[in-house]
This record gives structure tokens, sequence and C-alpha cells, in this order.
């Protein structure tokens, strides 16, 4: 399987333009923080000081995983389907936020224990009903983790526009995300386990020895494809692939939560360039997702306690990315406006 090259955005000289058509707008210096960075960064991935958010798309990668035969989850096996029938059926939170930001939204089965038949809104990219239990034997075969991730890729060569959003529904995935945290960072398993959908102080004390138990009993696997394919879920594995070939395309990638940022984790394991391309929409509430934007050296946009999962964070965070292009584009100069010289950083 070839894993595409993805190059880093790092260029001197657009830096420095986008740095003057930023610092030349009728504003103090700096005063618009963070969307300023933002503006930068989408210049350099699309390689143009007027960036554009065209057809921004959110992909919702769905499957199940055999781990949860452990008693880590609050929830039965059964809500991963469900809910994928509350996403065809509109009613979903990701539905109402896409939908108010104008964003396309897919749905994808990697591999739901379920038979969904043929639907429309739903693309069927079943690997197989679920993974294996990862506390006795490898997730999915390498093969099966390999098909995973070609889907994601061909997903993201077919996706139009220059914005992806990633989210993901799978019962268990929290368990799943923080092994690959634990054995990829070497972080401890408290460190990187929590609650997930709602578990109790015990539940989560059980849930840490399920973790370290597994990485300990899998203690030969290094390589991080070998790793995904051990801890992962079919619809992690998926969305790494999607990250991998959406940023080969300098789209810009819009990162959920901690399931997602796990996916991410083992995507800039095998190329590190991808997190130029990456927007961190939020910090979750999902115990471990903070320290796993640390590892990865993020600044995520927003910070409002979400763990909901789904690419909630990441349809949330869009209007930020329009901000930051708009006023870019539309902002006049002091030049353009005739206001005299640039006001300075602290002027008010």
């Amino acid at each position: 399987m070839h894993i595409p090259v993805i190059a880093p955005i790092a260029h001197a000289a657009l830096s420095q333009s986008l740095a003057a058509a930023i610092n030349n707008k009728t504003k103090p210096l700096g005063s618009l923080g963070r969307l300023e960075d933002l503006a930068s960064q989408l210049g350099l991935i699309q390689q143009t000081t007027r960036v554009t958010i065209d057809q921004p798309a959110i992909l919702v990668f769905a499957a199940d995983h055999g781990v949860v035969a452990e008693g880590i989850s609050a929830y039965p096996q059964d809500v991963t389907w469900q809910m994928v029938e509350n996403f065809l059926a509109n009613g979903a939170a990701i539905n109402v936020f896409a939908r108010q930001n104008g964003c396309a939204l897919r749905v994808i089965d990697a591999g739901v224990n379920h038979d969904f038949g043929v639907r429309a809104g739903l693309l069927d990219r079943k690997v197989a009903n679920g993974t294996n239990n990862f506390a006795i034997a490898p997730a999915m075969s390498a093969q099966d983790c390999a098909t995973a991730l070609e889907h994601g890729m061909a997903m993201a060569r077919d996706l139009p526009g220059n914005v992806v959003g990633f989210g993901e529904m799978g019962i268990g995935n929290t368990t799943s995300a923080a092994a690959l945290m634990h054995k990829l960072t070497g972080q401890s398993a408290a460190a990187c386990v929590g609650a997930g959908t709602g578990l109790t102080p015990d539940g989560i004390r059980h849930k840490e020895r399920v973790v370290a138990a597994a990485v300990a009993h899998h203690a030969s696997v290094r390589e991080p494809l070998d790793v995904l394919a051990t801890f992962g879920g079919f619809e992690i594995a998926m969305m790494a692939g999607a990250m991998l070939q959406a940023a080969h395309l300098r789209k810009v990638l819009l990162i959920d939560g901690f399931i997602v940022t796990s996916a991410l984790l083992v995507a800039a394991r095998l190329q590190p360039a991808i997190l130029d391309y990456c927007v961190f929409a939020h910090c979750s509430g999902e115990h471990g997702h903070a320290l796993l934007l640390e590892q990865l050296g993020a600044r995520p946009l927003l910070d409002l306690g979400l763990r909901l999962g789904e690419g909630t964070g990441s349809a949330l965070a869009l209007p930020l990315l329009h901000a930051a292009a708009n006023f870019l584009n539309e902002m006049a100069t002091f030049a353009s406006a005739q206001v005299s010289g640039q006001l300075g950083e602290h002027a008010g």
C-alpha cells in the first residue's frame, strides 16, 4: 500500500506576503489574534494570499469495536447502528450544525455490526462487522487495515472542495483511541483513558486496566500501521487514510475530538508534515484529549467542554475558517481606506 507523501507548507516568501497583507489591514497589529494565524495557515496551505473556503464537507465514519466485550462502555453496541439511523434521519447534533453552517455531510459505514441495506445518504465501505476484541487478538488483520486506509484515501480523492472535517461514531472507540495514544505516545493508561459515553469512576478504572493489559499483551507491536491494525477501529483507520490523502491534495483538515485526533496521531507518525494542514477545532472534555493535543503541538480554536464526537466540533469551528478567509480577502487596507499609517499594537 502506498502512503501519500505530504509536503510541508513552509514557504518564506509567501509567509512574508501573507504577513504584509494581514498587517496592512485597518486594525492594530495582531488585534485579530488567532484569526490572523489561521488566515496565514490557510494561505500557506492553498499557496495564495487570496484564500477560499470551497464546498466544505464533514465525513462521519461509523464502526463497531470488539473490545466492548470487556465491559468498557456504558452503552450497548446497538447504539452505533441506531445513531447511524439518526444521522440518516437528520436528527443528530452533527446534522443540525452542518446544516446551520452550510456544510455537506457524508456518513460512512466503515464497519458497523448491522446490515443497513442500500440507503440514500449512506456510503457503504464496510470492511467487516466490527473489529476483533483487541484485549485478546489484534483488532484487524493487516489486509483489512490496508483496505480501510485505501477506502479513506479514495473518499478524499473524490471529495470536492478544499476543507474536510472529520467525525466518527462507534461504541467502544474511546477505548481504541486511548490504546493508540497509550502505545504511540508512551503516556500512562490513566492519562489516556476517560469516561467515554459516561462511565462511573469504577468503570473508568476498569477501562484503564483493559487498555493497559491489552497494550502489554501486544508489547511487540511497534510500527504505526501495525499499532493501528492491533488497536484501531475501521472508522479510525479509514479516517487516517482520508486525512493522509486530503493533506496530500493540500486540503484543510478540520480535526474534531479525541477519536479523530487519535486517527491523526497515527497519520502523523507516518507523515509528520500532515500537522501543517490541520486546524484543531476544539479541546474535548474527554479525558486524554488535552494531553494528546499537547503531544501533537496543537492549539485548538475552541474549548466548549464537548465530548459528543460526530464531527460536531468541526462544524462549530467552521465559521472561524470563514472569518479568517473573509477578513484576509475583504477587509480594507490602510491605503484603500485612506487611513493614515499603521495602528500600533496597543492602539485603541
